[in-house]
């Protein structure tokens, strides 16, 4: 049997898995805000400040919990996973996939790349399945209180996220992941991962995919005709492989496309070890013939 191969599904939370942004499910409405009033209020004030609008965000959400009077602590960003809402088919995904991959002989990793929480995503139903999560995320005092962020994820820094994937590290790893790795000790390379995104801050990520022939993913709502539209326009720019309504279910598109993704990994992978058996055999009788 060929030895089992690790194939990584790199996620973005927000309207890729999520039906929404994780902030507006509880959190946004526990300050008596809709969403969309909140994230006008956010953007306007960053935009003001000229501050990134991911840490812009982050500093507005603790400002608006104390003057609300609401306390957001770690057990209560937690406890705001648990109403996220999902995509269809995203719930049964994952142990769907890893089987199909069991029976290709390849280990399916899963992981999140989100400008989301940490701390929300610790409480989503579908954290147990990711191998490992690299989301925003607060320093918080002995209390349990957000005081700063410790971790802030933009469009950019997603891409570094990428490459401590490809070369095994953990997410601390800050100057290992610039550290000259040659290919053949890098743990999973591009060409075995498989990006799903939505929006501008997925683009550098589902370009480095794309570039190193990886495969990436533009989902979009199916009845959100805007959504479509620019998923459609990552497909024509060559940021992705594909543009897929965001329907996670057995035998639908997204299904279908990244089972065949598979089937390609490990037919690659097998001929792979066939053409070395061949190539072994050749030197093996040049030495032969020479003697």
């Amino acid at each position: 049997m060929a030895k089992k191969t690790t194939v990584a599904l790199i996620y973005d939370f927000d309207e890729t898995l999520s039906n929404g942004y994780m902030q507006d499910f509880t959190l946004i409405p526990s300050f008596g805000m809709t969403p969309d009033a909140f994230w006008k209020k956010a953007n306007d004030w960053s935009r003001r400040q000229e501050a990134d609008q991911i840490t812009g965000s982050m500093y507005y959400v603790l400002k608006t919990a104390r003057e609300k009077g609401v306390d957001v602590n770690r057990g209560f960003l937690k406890k705001c996973g648990e109403n996220i809402e999902y995509f269809p088919g995203v719930k049964e995904w994952f142990a769907r996939i890893n089987e199909y991959g069991r029976k290709l002989n390849l280990n399916i990793e899963h992981y999140l790349l989100s400008s989301g929480y940490e701390e929300i995503l610790a409480g989503a139903e579908i954290r147990k399945y990711f191998k490992d999560i690299f989301a925003c995320s607060y320093a918080f005092d002995s209390d349990g209180i957000p005081v700063w962020p410790a971790r802030v994820i933009n469009y950019s820094i997603k891409v570094q996220y990428l490459s401590k994937i490809n070369k095994g590290l953990k997410k601390v790893d800050d100057v290992a992941v610039n550290e000259l790795t040659p290919d053949d000790e890098r743990r999973i390379p591009f060409n075995r991962m498989i990006y799903f995104g939505d929006g501008m801050t997925d683009i550098p990520s589902m370009k480095l995919i794309n570039e190193r022939h990886g495969h990436a993913i533009a989902v979009y709502a199916p009845k959100k005709s805007h959504q479509k539209r620019k998923a459609i326009k990552l497909l024509i720019d060559n940021r992705v492989n594909f543009a897929l309504p965001a329907d996670y279910s057995e035998h639908k598109e997204i299904d279908k496309v990244v089972k065949t993704i598979l089937d390609k990994i490990a037919t690659e992978r097998d001929l792979e070890v066939l053409k070395a058996k061949e190539e072994k055999k050749k030197q093996v009788q040049s030495i032969l013939w020479k003697d």
